[in-house]
């Protein structure tokens, strides 16, 4: 299922500050569409955790508000609570309960009748079935987190946050997990998370928002934040060694290796002026200089989150939502 323009969770003027004067969040906008998966970034201590507790109704804001499917999260709690499922960093659950018992009283929660076939759908796609009268406290901590996830979605949510899912499962959990994911989101489940594994955001997010020092810095489709802030960057391993860089080069986006064996141009995701590389090897060739190989390597989206958040006079960017 394709994302809509429709909003399933709308957030405006969100702030908060703590009576230790500390200001987690300030005058946040963000929309998030129904059926899309949203990835969260931001470094440690710039409001993530905050901002999910917000609207999960676990952190009261100061200022703004929140709307959740339609429904306000502090004057519709209970309506907007009930759209939501959230899976914490922390393995918080009851460690000597058994995997289908936590289930299903975490379903009836939200005051939904018992359903043996959605529990027991949930714990296949999880591949936690054949675990299911296992006790949790026996299981290993990748599974503890499935069980998380499971408990998660027993109450049918529309909206499910992922602080962190796959800290500390192995890869091949990992794998299941993420094929999970997109098997909700085709379901129609909006995803929102956040991750320290860059990468998983780069493949399976289809915007990103960086958050920094409570502050959305921008929010963009992945493919648009690539194209503008990423770089291509391009090296020409010479055969023989080089002084200084040639004449033909001077002034342009190119720069010449210590050793002399090698040049490197850097072109722009955002599209201005500089010299192609067709351009770059007529010159090389013009010059008499011989090639003795080429590599090329873009931006990750790793690469350009480190870059938005290094620069802590960074100037803040246009949000697109």
């Amino acid at each position: 299922m394709a994302a809509s323009s429709d909003p399933v969770l709308s957030i405006r003027g969100l702030s908060k500050t703590y009576a230790t004067g500390q200001r987690a969040l300030e005058n946040v906008d963000l929309e998030i569409r129904r059926g899309e998966i949203f990835a969260l970034l931001g470094p440690n201590g710039a409001g993530k955790t905050t901002l999910i507790g917000a609207v999960c109704g676990l952190v009261q804001p100061t200022a703004g508000t929140i709307l959740v499917d339609g429904h306000d999260a502090v004057r519709d709690f209970r309506a907007a609570r009930a759209r939501i499922g959230l899976v914490p960093q922390e393995l918080a659950t009851d460690m000597f309960e058994t995997v289908h018992a936590t289930v299903s009283f975490s379903r009836g929660l939200f005051g939904k009748r018992r359903d043996r076939a959605l529990v027991e759908r949930i714990l296949r796609g999880l591949s936690l079935w054949e675990k299911r009268d296992a006790v949790i406290s026996s299981l290993s901590g990748g599974m503890k987190r499935r069980v998380l996830i499971a408990k998660a979605l027993a109450h049918e949510p529309v909206v499910l946050f992922l602080d962190e899912p796959t800290a500390g499962v192995d890869v091949e959990l990992r794998r299941d997990m993420w094929a999970m994911v997109r098997r909700l989101r085709e379901e129609g489940v909006t995803i929102i998370l956040t991750t320290h594994y860059i990468e998983e955001a780069e493949e399976m997010a289809d915007r990103v928002g960086i958050i920094d020092r409570g502050t959305i810095v921008l929010v963009e489709e992945k493919t648009d934040l690539m194209r503008r802030y990423g770089q291509t960057r391009l090296s020409i391993g010479l055969a023989e060694p080089l002084d200084t860089l040639p004449a033909e080069l001077v002034g342009e986006d190119v720069a010449l290796s210590q050793d002399g064996l090698t040049l490197t141009l850097v072109q722009s995701g955002a599209g201005g002026a500089g010299l192609e590389p067709a351009e770059l090897f007529r010159r090389l060739g013009a010059a008499g200089l011989a090639i003795s190989s080429v590599a090329t390597s873009r931006s990750s989206l790793e690469d350009i989150f480190v870059d938005l958040v290094s620069h802590r006079e960074h100037p803040r960017h246009e949000v697109r939502s």
